[in-house]
């Protein structure tokens, strides 16, 4: 079983909610085409202008997130904050909604594609600005153009285009991911090193390779993936973390 380190740029993290107008302008006006959808995307942004709690503000995250989620089309949106990762994750709110801001451009962009569309079965997921693509596409060319399509959105944010030539997965295949994540989330749950929070990572699998993604200390990662490499299922491990300073 292997196990393969890829190194990502150093990014900041924005600090405080600062910004915060320019996510609620960019949020409706991607909601903006679906009237019911608008009004209660309205309602959220109102409540997180006026919110004054960390907790609040996560609840209000993940009503975005919802909102976001179901409007994505043929292409997976992933990355999205969910219960208590949205309360415990080390991103800032305006960070969070950022990368579900994105997540949702990306996939959109690349679901306007007519031949990605059919013949392809592309993952977005977009940690702390970090974009991984995952999936199958039936061909380098469309590997190729699902980079470009991604890289104009994006701009010069970091990508690890992880996508395999082949046909989409099965929806037996897919299912068996899923359940590999289920199993390596849970064993993340029983990692004992202090301060570790295991919501605090985000896992993607794909064939059986698993995909780590977060904000965490070297310790973290490196108990992370040796807890993750010995799951039954996991053919492969990829780690995409940030590395911060342990917190004191």
């Amino acid at each position: 079983m292997n196990t393969e380190f890829i190194p990502t740029a150093a990014m900041p993290i924005k600090s405080g909610t600062a910004g915060m107008q320019k996510y609620t302008k960019k949020i409706k006006q991607l909601l903006q085409p679906n009237a019911e959808r608008k009004q209660k995307t309205n309602v959220c942004l109102t409540r997180l202008d006026r919110s004054g709690t960390n907790l609040l503000r996560a609840s209000l995250i993940l009503c975005l997130a919802s909102l976001l989620s179901s409007c994505a089309g043929g292409i997976v949106l992933g990355g999205v904050a969910t219960g208590a990762a949205a309360i415990h994750d080390r991103r800032s709110v305006g960070t969070v909604i950022d990368d579900q801001v994105l997540s949702w451009n990306i996939s959109q962009s690349l679901y306007k594609d007519s031949e990605l569309k059919e013949a392809s079965h592309i993952n977005v997921t977009v940690y702390n600005n970090t974009i991984l693509l995952s999936g199958e596409v039936a061909s380098e060319d469309l590997k190729v153009r699902a980079n470009a399509i991604t890289t104009r959105v994006a701009g010069n944010r970091q990508i690890f285009n992880e996508l395999v030539i082949g046909p989409p997965s099965t929806l037996l295949e897919r299912s068996r991911d899923t359940y590999t994540t289920t199993k390596v989330k849970a064993a993340l749950l029983n990692i004992k090193v202090p301060g570790f929070d295991a919501t605090r990572i985000k896992t993607v699998t794909e064939a059986g390779t698993v995909y780590l993604m977060g904000l965490v200390t070297k310790a973290e990662a490196d108990t992370a993936t040796e807890k993750t490499r010995v799951i039954s299922g996991v053919e492969k491990v990829i780690r995409l973390f940030e590395y911060i300073t342990p917190e004191s």
